[in-house]
């Protein structure tokens, strides 16, 4: 869930710098056309690179920011609720066309399902496009 809300904010964050980006860049075409002096159209130029890269950093320290969060909450490094482990799977074999998918049950008991198979318990090679008999 922490990490959905990190992503989306650094979303905004990114959409935000955009916008701020789009408007110095308006803002700097306006103040360009307004004059005719060189140095004017200079200084201009240069007030939009400012606040373009003053968008962009804003948008790296919220980026920064959120992962400092999730860091110490310990979100997205496989610590949070729910958290399972595919290690000590059985029934691992390595061969078969599928190179190695364990069909096997995991360290909990659960049975995993064999990809291998259909809903109604045909294998299937997975060549072809037709139908399995």
């Amino acid at each position: 869930m922490q990490s959905a809300k990190e992503t989306a904010t650094n979303i905004a964050a990114s959409a935000k710098a955009g916008m701020e980006k789009t408007k110095a860049a308006v803002l700097g075409q306006a103040e360009k056309m307004t004059t005719r002096d060189p140095v004017k159209k200079e200084m201009a130029e240069q007030k939009k690179e400012a606040r373009m890269q003053e968008a962009e950093g804003m948008k790296h320290e919220a980026r920064a920011e959120n992962a400092a969060t999730r860091r110490e909450q310990g979100v997205g490094l496989g610590h949070g609720p729910g958290h399972t482990t595919t290690t000590g799977m059985t029934g691992h074999t390595g061969e078969g066309p599928l190179g190695g998918v364990s069909t096997g049950t995991t360290t909990t008991g659960a049975r995993v399902k064999d990809p291998r198979t259909t809903a109604g318990g045909h294998g299937t090679t997975g060549y072809g496009s037709g139908p399995t008999y």
